[in-house]
This record gives structure tokens, sequence and C-alpha cells, in this order.
């Protein structure tokens, strides 16, 4: 970062040792110089800052947590009413989801998430009841991580969904997949799952 900085100043001393006005084109060319070269220094440390935030974000997501919801299997079948448990570890740059829910209080089916933090960006793998391995990706809002699901297989019609994370205070964690509904083209709720920490 001095090398630049440097060159900058000697560009004044010629600058002034010519005569050259303050006002002159000469000058001011190399205060836009200097500007510009803050600003890209400024750009190129963004990315470490927001990886940094992240991390503190999904470590405050760690722990164990349970709760209750209801799951649409179907689109315009009757909602099921589900109890769930979920272990969620973090490291720096990614967060692990280990869960089971189940129905009927009779049927348990183990979900789990696996998210990675490039930049600004999340991508994983989420897998789900049936087993089935779908892709996930997307970015943090504030509290809430807005993932984009690419289902293994068709689901209500197509191959995507939304899935959002939303941690809401200090103890509670919200779970929630958006489908579009083919019929209507109307985005529909197919599962919402609120989490206590324990």
């Amino acid at each position: 970062m001095a090398e630049p900085v440097n060159i900058a100043r000697r560009f004044l001393e010629l600058a002034s040792r010519a005569g050259v006005d303050e006002d002159s084109t000469l000058r001011w060319s190399a205060v836009s110089f200097l500007a510009r070269l803050a600003l890209t220094l400024s750009i190129g440390l963004f990315p470490s800052l927001a990886a940094a935030d992240d991390s503190g974000f999904l470590q405050s997501l760690q722990g164990k947590w349970s709760g209750k919801g209801t799951i649409i299997r179907r689109l315009g079948t009757s909602p099921i009413d589900v109890t769930c448990t979920f272990a969620v570890t973090a490291s720096a740059p990614s967060l692990s989801m280990r869960g089971n829910c189940r129905a009927l209080l009779v049927v348990s089916r183990a979900i789990s998430a696996d998210l990675r933090v490039n930049g600004q960006r999340y991508n994983g793998v989420y897998v789900g009841p049936s087993g089935g391995r779908s892709g996930l990706s997307g970015v943090r809002q504030g509290n809430t991580i807005d993932l984009v699901v690419h289902w293994a297989k068709e689901v209500n019609g197509d191959r995507s969904a939304n899935m959002l994370i939303q941690k809401i205070g200090g103890n509670s964690l919200n779970l929630r997949t958006i489908d579009r509904d083919p019929k209507t083209g109307k985005s529909a709720i197919t599962s919402d799952i609120a989490l206590r920490r324990i």
C-alpha cells in the first residue's frame, strides 16, 4: 500500500516544483488518483469484513434447538404437525445442521443442511426426509439466511423453492420453506418450524 501512496506524493511534489497551481488539472489528477486508490483498497477489504461478520452470525446459531411446526408434503393437502430437534455446529466459514422431525407421534425423519460462506455467498447441501441431496445457494440479509433450494427431483411441479433460516432474538430460530403453487402462481409456505434454544 505504501508504494502507490509514495508515487502519488511524488506526483504532487513534481507538480509544485513545476509551478503548477493547486487548482490545476495536474494537481486534481493526483488527488483523483489518491481517491481511486483509497476506494480500491477499501473495496478489497470488504470481503474479509463481511466474512468476519458472517462468522459471528453463524457462531450465534450454534447449539441445540427444539420446537414445533407444520409441513405440507404436497400443495393442496392438509398440513402435518411435526416436532423437531436440531443440533447446530459452526466454524469460521461454515454451518452444519443435523435434525429429526417427528410426525403423528410415530414417524421420525432425519434432515440436515450444510452451508459454507464464500465472500457474501452461501452455498451448500440440504438432505430432506427422503434422503435426496438438494443444492442450496443464497445470501444473508440481516438475521435471515435467504436460500434458493435446487431440489434433487421435481417437487410441487418444479425443482426450486426458497428456504429461510431466521434468527429471532438470541434464543429463537425459524425454519421456513416457500414454494410456488403451479396452479395459481402464488407463493405457499410448505414448512414452518419455530425452534427454541435448549
